[in-house]
């Protein structure tokens, strides 16, 4: 009979593991027990999951990953590039991958960081339509009817759904960032459908119901210019709009909104009427500002000279700008003390800066008469002085008549 021998493992300090510090069984007990749990570890990761794996390596064509799995997988380098060709991976990181295949024949496992991140996306994006979540995203590039959107993956954002108001430039958004909601989610078309618009008109709405529970009028309030028309401008003040008529936007002459406002403006303006039942808010611009014919008598006395520009002229005479919303009015019989005025246009033209001087107020028709012949003295005045009885003067044949002859001697001054 053949003696059974008995071959003991050494542990580090000589000791017999197999019939000392640990029975046979017991050894090699745990050892299957661990066989067993390290292949079940490899039986519960399955090609398509996503995964959490550490980067071991970086090389000039593979990302190296430890994904604790028996054997480590590699990822193409270009799956880490930016735009502009920078890697965007070290040593060390951790990084969701999706295992596209198991290892075959003891070769690495093939993995994918683009694939986890688009599949990452599009569970995203089921999870914010089912739920009326809100996504970001970065517009990217115009399309036939509307842009497109990167969520992690791209979505279609109608021209419609841009902003509240319809938009004429889209280009504009381009490489903007902003928060929208998905409205329609087909997986299947890999159909993604955003809107802008429905957050914008709950804030709106929010902001609307706010508003109206401290409008007044009288009050002083700021809002954002949101459309020019030819009668005025239609203003936001959070959530409701208001219309700030033409006539209310400048003390002074205006021919149209633009030439005071622009598009997205941010201004000031004071409520002058608000029907809360019908919610229309009327607004002035200009009635923040004092009246500037309350300070017209002080600044403008009778009898002095001023400076103007002419912006506008009529057959009896023209208006001079003294200042925003101050207006004289020249009459063509005030304009030469000599010359015979037919029309205002022979002296003077729109835009001429003039001296005058103020010959009458009347501040509650919010009239003021100028002379510009005032500013220089009338000659026929100082004519005695000028040229005394017996002064020989020369001059130009003007006119001759039966009686006699006309000659032009001085500046508008002619002798018989």
């Amino acid at each position: 009979m053949k003696e059974n021998k008995t071959h003991d493992m050494k542990g580090v300090n000589g000791d017999s593991i197999g019939n000392n510090r640990f029975g046979k069984d017991e050894m090699g007990g745990e050892i299957e027990d661990f066989k067993k749990l390290y292949e079940e570890s490899f039986k519960s990761i399955e090609e398509g999951d996503i995964l959490n794996g550490i980067v071991m390596a970086v090389d000039s064509e593979y990302v190296t990953v430890d994904i604790g799995y028996k054997s480590e997988g590699q990822i193409p380098i270009s799956e880490f590039k930016d735009k502009d060709g920078n890697v965007e991976v070290k040593v060390g990181d951790e990084i969701d991958v999706l295992l596209e295949r198991k290892e075959v024949d003891d070769s690495l496992v093939t993995l994918s960081k683009e694939k986890a991140d688009k599949l990452k996306a599009w569970r995203s994006v089921s999870k914010a339509f089912r739920e009326g979540e809100i996504v970001d995203g970065t517009i990217t590039s115009r399309i036939k009817g509307g842009l497109t959107v990167d969520i992690g993956i791209n979505a279609f954002l109608p021209g419609s759904q841009v902003d509240i108001r319809p938009v004429r430039n889209l280009d504009k958004f381009i490489g903007k960032r902003f928060k929208f909601k998905v409205i329609k989610f087909n997986k299947k078309r890999s159909n993604i459908v955003l809107s802008r618009r429905v957050l914008l008109e709950e804030e709106r709405k929010g902001l609307r119901e706010e508003t109206l529970k401290h409008l007044r009028e009288g009050e002083i309030l700021e809002g954002v210019v949101k459309n020019i028309t030819d009668y005025g401008a239609f203003v936001d003040l959070g959530g409701i709009d208001g219309l700030l008529h033409i006539t209310d936007i400048s003390w002074g002459r205006l021919n149209h909104p633009s030439e005071k406002l622009s598009l997205g403006e941010r201004i000031t303006v004071k409520v002058l009427n608000f029907d809360r039942e019908r919610e229309r808010v009327s607004l002035g611009l200009k009635q923040i500002s004092p009246d500037p014919w309350e300070e017209v008598n002080e600044k403008h006395p009778i009898g002095s000279q001023v400076k103007g520009r002419v912006v506008s002229i009529t057959d009896y005479g023209s208006f001079v700008e003294l200042g925003e919303g101050v207006e004289g009015l020249v009459h063509i019989s005030e304009m030469s003390w000599t010359k015979k005025v037919k029309h205002p246009s022979q002296v003077v033209n729109v835009g001429d800066i003039v001296d005058a001087v103020v010959l009458d107020i009347d501040v509650p028709k919010k009239r003021i008469s100028l002379g510009m012949r005032q500013v220089e003295p009338n000659p026929w005045s100082v004519i005695e002085e000028k040229y005394p009885l017996g002064t020989r003067v020369k001059g130009k044949v003007k006119t001759i008549t039966d009686f006699g002859v006309f000659v032009g001697f001085d500046e508008g001054i002619d002798g018989l």
